[in-house]
């Protein structure tokens, strides 16, 4: 191999499935040294519901709906900055047990909106992700927020 190819080689970013699993995120992913950092904030919902009581469940919507505001929000965010979707490397999932789910997380909530995103036909690339359940975020009512990080080999 030439040493073009091997650096060429060496500045993509490599994502690795989970072993013998279909889950659409990536167990490990390797960015590599010279890549563009991107880091996202924790973003939380929109209103799905103007009728609704301000600062409600009712008012940002179920986790799915308040997984897809979120998700649509940070690609917003991306795009603004010439990324998108497809660069993230790594997600952190925060949600709140949902008093409809008997106070546990709603995982396949979750999973519904996420799935719209990410391990796609037109967005097959699938960060690492972790979710876990909080007792509350900073805005009341809200049951999902989602911080991300994204790269770019150079």
């Amino acid at each position: 191999m030439t040493l073009s190819a091997l650096n060429a080689q060496a500045e993509t970013i490599k994502r690795v499935a989970p072993p013998g699993s279909n889950f659409p995120i990536s167990q490990l992913v390797t960015v590599p040294a010279g890549a563009a950092l991107t880091f996202v904030s924790g973003t939380l919902p929109d209103v799905a519901d103007p009728k609704a009581a301000p600062q409600t469940i009712a008012a940002y919507g179920n986790t799915e709906t308040q997984a897809f505001s979120v998700l649509s929000k940070i690609r917003t965010a991306l795009q603004s900055q010439g990324l998108d979707l497809g660069d993230i490397v790594q997600l952190r999932v925060f949600l709140v047990g949902d008093p409809a789910n008997g106070g546990k997380l709603d995982f396949a909530g979750l999973q519904a909106a996420y799935t719209k995103f990410f391990a796609t036909a037109d967005q097959p690339n699938k960060p690492t992700r972790t979710a876990l359940q909080v007792v509350a975020l900073p805005l009341p009512g809200a049951l999902v927020e989602i911080e991300a990080i994204a790269a770019k080999a150079p």
